[in-house]
């Protein structure tokens, strides 16, 4: 492309000089001289070889000569010496000039540390975190035999109520995101943690000196065939706006989701992303009556940004979850609604026994609505004052519905309806930790009745992970270098139904972010 281009310039020169006027010659042949001058120094930059130099000047002139030889004969014995007027020799070169330096920059002529086109559209990023906790038993927790009345953990389970304990615990990600083409992008990212768990990436130290695992975190593909319009494929991040009261921070979705943004201007736009995200896939046969489980989501909200740069967001959601709820096998030893008990669970759900087994399964079903809003004022900029608002409730509760279908008498009280929960915080400092001296202080308050969220997915800190919860939390970060900070989190929180069992959580992490 470089020898075309130049080949070209060299061709019009030549064009040029070989008809005009014999006074315009050595105007001429000064432009001429300087072009040939360029290839030369190209030569000598190791840009061009002296061959490839010596074939362009060679290409240039005979091209020049044909169009010079065509033009006598179109007009016969008649000979016509055009004038050139300097604005027109001008014009072309300059053209020159701007096409070969445009060319040298696009394809770094020259330059030894130039890199493979396809490196400039990738981007890697990453953290890592390492985290000091302490988790202090309230006096006069529960045993853990009574877990198996009111969240339906088996009766050996050795769940800790009563000993504090201390640990350390690492968290490390790496993602890779790939700009394929206009329309067309992917990301990949792997990390620490485990694969039976879909709500923590921390790894606790403490393993005998052996190695941790890396676990694939998120492999997706993102279409985006127009500004207003995208879509995600495969294992992607969360697609809600949302906070960690229905959605656990460390949480991402397989399946498929949408988002479609109308912008009246800059300053205002409308939002609605939708998903259908497969849960727990289920093989059906003859003997196996359990269906797949899946999440259909569909979220609506609004950004506002004031002129002061101060910016509101709201969202309202609906999360309808199919096939969770548990059903009872028709008959003893026949598995035909097994693999309608959870795979993962924290606790506080309500849930029923299969028979005298220690399977547990789900008594409600899950709809959950949820309206979640955010306000950043950046009135004293830097510091800006962030206030949060979330409301959940799963409308898809049914006492009778439950007692129908799980057979259970009307005089059992362990599924009265609670299914509310809200969180309120309020942020002071910067919205992003990123340079030292950086610092932000946050202080909330949250209540989660046991049915309000599905409880495999909430967050998994407070109150150590699930629902039936209420308490209140205080945190801090502090910048002590570029991408680098101190991040402090205080939870004490406390049961709501009959089951007596409160704890405190502290925390204390060295971030780091590249």
């Amino acid at each position: 492309m470089k020898r075309k281009l130049i080949a070209l310039g060299i061709g019009m020169l030549f064009g040029v000089v070989q008809p005009a006027l014999a006074a315009e010659q050595e105007e001429l042949e000064i432009v001429r001289q300087t072009t040939v001058n360029l290839i030369y120094a190209l030569v000598e930059k190791g840009v061009l070889t002296q061959e490839a130099a010596n074939d362009l000047i060679k290409q240039a002139e005979k091209s020049a000569k044909k169009k010079v030889d065509e033009t006598k004969a179109a007009q016969g014995n008649v000979v016509r010496v055009p004038y050139v007027p300097e604005s027109v020799k001008r014009e072309i070169r300059d053209q020159v000039k701007q096409e070969v330096v445009a060319q040298a920059k696009a394809e770094r002529w020259g330059d030894v540390n130039a890199v493979p086109e396809w490196v400039d559209r990738m981007h890697w990023e990453g953290d890592i975190r390492v985290r000091y906790q302490q988790d202090r038993y309230a006096t006069g927790n529960d045993l853990p035999a009574q877990f198996d009345v009111f969240y339906g953990f088996p009766l050996d389970t050795t769940t800790n109520t009563t000993e504090n304990r201390d640990r350390y615990r690492l968290r490390a990600r790496l993602g890779l995101t790939a700009k394929i083409s206009s329309m067309v992008s992917g990301g990949v990212r792997i990390v620490t943690g485990n694969n039976s768990d879909p709500v923590s990436t921390n790894q606790t130290l403490g393993n005998n000196e052996q190695k941790y695992s890396l676990w694939l975190d998120q492999a997706y593909l993102k279409l985006e065939p127009t500004e207003w319009l995208s879509a995600l494929g495969g294992r992607m991040p969360n697609p809600w706006f949302h906070t960690d009261l229905v959605w656990d921070a460390d949480l991402n979705f397989d399946g498929f989701a949408a988002n479609a943004r109308y912008r009246f201007d800059e300053r205002r736009s409308v939002y609605l992303t939708a998903g259908a995200f497969p849960i727990q896939d289920v093989a059906p046969s003859k003997i196996v009556k359990a269906k797949s489980k899946w999440l259909y989501g569909v979220q609506a909200g609004a950004d506002i940004t004031a002129l002061s740069g101060s910016k509101a967001r709201f969202g309202v959601a609906l999360y309808d979850y199919r096939n969770v709820e548990g059903i009872p096998d028709t008959a003893v030893g026949l598995l035909d609604y097994t693999a309608t008990q959870p795979q993962t669970r924290q606790k506080g759900n309500s849930v029923f026994r299969e028979g005298a087994t220690d399977v547990y399964k789900l008594a409600s079903q899950f709809k959950e609505l949820n309206l979640t809003a955010q306000l950043d004022i950046a009135n004293f900029d830097p510091t800006h004052v962030i206030l949060t608002a979330d409301y959940v409730r799963n409308i898809g509760f049914d006492e009778n519905e439950i007692r129908q279908r799980t057979n259970l008498s009307s005089t059992n009280t362990v599924y009265n309806k609670k299914t509310l929960g809200y969180q309120l915080q309020a942020t002071v400092g910067r919205p992003k930790i990123q340079d030292r001296g950086d610092w932000q202080a946050s202080v909330g308050y949250r209540y989660l009745e046991r049915d309000a969220v599905l409880d495999a997915f909430t967050d998994s800190d407070f109150r150590l992970g699930g629902t039936d919860s209420k308490g209140y939390f205080l945190g801090g970060s502090y910048g002590i270098d570029r991408n680098t900070w101190l991040s402090l989190k205080w939870m004490s929180a406390d049961g709501i139904s009959a089951l007596r069992y409160g704890v405190d959580v502290f925390q204390v992490d060295l971030n780091a972010r590249f």
